[in-house]
């Protein structure tokens, strides 16, 4: 891992304080595990806080419940066999609306993002709000090499972001190369899917995501006004089929079931996005979730081993350590 505290002469950037701030004093890791996780010395770590604290980037208060919050990080960890989780707090006592929530938990996966990225990563980007979010909380930075590839094709919708959109943002804010993906998320028909995919362009995109270092992406539920449907990717009756079969969760337009297998459909004949084998290969599979509603499509993308990084709002957080482990 490069080490990203700053410039060569020794400078640091508030967002990297920030987020070593972030680390030890919210997450509650050692000075040595955050030392590992960002690439650079446990003096520097040292130097880092204590720095934070002169310049009034960290303003110390000590609070209760967020001190039981820091702990999350290491059970989830445990239970679930994750290199790392990343936890975000929101008061759990108030009704914290769904879109501070997804604000929050977005914030803190754009600082796990800036800490998995090192230079030379092939990142794939997945689509949708969550993923959205994530690009709109990123900070802009130089990170030599880097290229971000389109995972799931376009869609034409009103209601959600486009996904060229995320992987295009995601790409500039990290100062990356960005491949897009020039197909449709679904075709009418899984002949013409069939056609497009010989074609030279489309097999070229397609094959860049078999060479993948790391994966941002979110999981959708198999509620009714889940975004699959909302994006014309599914219909309802679809989603109805996937429900009826055990769907549990949606992972890059893939349905999975409890366990977090891969749910075959004939939509999937149709469908141009990453499949799950694939993702699955993926050394860095960073996926983000906000709200009590994804519980079980967490839990069965967990339970498939499709995530080695999970970024979390705290309640979320705790829904998933008291529900059952994962399938062994």
């Amino acid at each position: 891992m490069a080490d990203r505290s700053g410039s060569s002469s020794g400078a640091r950037s508030d967002q990297f304080l920030a987020n070593i701030a972030l680390l030890y004093y919210g997450e509650g890791l050692t000075q040595n595990e955050i030392a590992n996780r960002v690439g650079v010395s446990r003096a520097t770590i040292v130097n880092c806080l204590r720095e934070g604290r002169e310049r009034g980037i960290v303003d110390i208060h000590i609070n209760g419940r967020a001190l039981a919050a820091s702990s999350l990080s290491r059970e989830l960890r445990e239970r679930f066999d994750l290199v790392d989780a990343y936890i975000s707090y929101t008061d759990t006592k108030q009704k914290t609306a769904a879109a501070e929530t997804l604000r929050q938990t977005a914030r803190v996966a754009a600082m796990a993002l800036y800490d998995i990225v090192s230079p030379g990563c092939r990142l794939g980007v997945a689509w949708g709000v969550t993923t959205k979010a994530v690009a709109d909380q990123l900070p802009r930075t130089g990170i030599p090499s880097v290229t971000v590839h389109q995972m799931i094709g376009a869609m034409q919708t009103d209601r959600l972001p486009a996904a060229e959109t995320c992987s295009i943002q995601v790409a500039s804010r990290l100062g990356a190369t960005c491949h897009t993906l020039h197909a449709p998320a679904v075709l009418s028909s899984a002949d013409l899917a069939a056609k497009l995919r010989e074609e030279p362009t489309i097999r070229t995109q397609m094959n860049r995501l078999q060479t993948l270092d790391a994966a941002l992406f979110s999981v959708g539920d198999c509620s009714p006004n889940t975004h699959l449907v909302a994006a014309g990717i599914a219909k309802e009756s679809e989603l109805g089929e996937a429900i009826a079969k055990g769907g549990a969760g949606i992972v890059c337009a893939r349905f999975i079931d409890e366990a977090g297998a891969h749910l075959p459909l004939k939509l999937d004949q149709r469908i141009f996005a990453i499949d799950l084998a694939t993702l699955r290969e993926v050394p860095v599979k960073l996926m983000v979730a906000a709200g009590p509603s994804k519980l079980n499509a967490t839990l069965a993308a967990l339970r498939g081993k499709l995530v080695s990084h999970l970024v979390v709002d705290v309640a979320l957080a705790k829904l998933l350590l008291a529900a059952q482990g994962p399938t062994r």
